[in-house]
């Protein structure tokens, strides 16, 4: 994803701008400022904008009832993804390579709420999608990642994983 935009979008700065706020620790005004885009964008908005923005909000609670609906709402919209979208945005990003980290982070959730039967079916899925990875940081940490999700449900652990992105507050 170090890739230029491919043009301008003032959606998807907005985007980064509150999960850059989030990352430097102020998730409930970053949870706020993804909510109210939401409600700019409706459910039936670009879903470009639609699965970016709930994947990112889904990191910024700690309940994962909480983060599962908004990680769900980020899976529906990347189904409704063209390659060409994602194209448009960047320019050598590819839908597929939103799938390992998508199915990782409802496995998780999944996981967290003792569901470990709809845990192992997006672990499973996410494994099917670590070849679209880069082989860079980021694809090495989400390979890590599957790799500890899956550990994980073998072994019925709950736990929040120190390694999890998301909020502390």
């Amino acid at each position: 994803m170090t890739t230029a935009p491919a043009s301008p979008d003032p959606t998807m700065e907005a985007i980064g701008q509150a999960v850059s706020e989030g990352h430097a620790g102020d998730s409930a005004s970053a949870r706020q400022k993804l909510l109210n885009l939401w409600s700019e964008i409706g459910v039936t908005g670009d879903p470009l904008h639609r699965c970016s923005l709930a994947h990112h909000l889904a990191d910024l609670y700690e309940d994962p009832a909480q983060a599962l609906a908004w990680d769900i709402r980020a899976l529906d919209a990347a189904d409704a993804m063209s390659e060409q979208r994602v194209q448009e945005h960047h320019v050598g990003l590819h839908i597929a390579g939103f799938y390992p980290s998508l199915h990782l982070n409802l496995a998780d959730n999944y996981r967290r709420l003792g569901s470990f039967e709809a845990a192992t079916e997006h672990i499973d899925a996410a494994k099917t999608h670590v070849a679209s990875l880069p082989q860079n940081p980021y694809g090495d940490l989400l390979r890590r990642a599957v790799q500890e999700v899956a550990e994980a449900i073998a072994g019925r652990d709950r736990s929040r994983r120190a390694s999890a992105p998301g909020s502390a507050a």
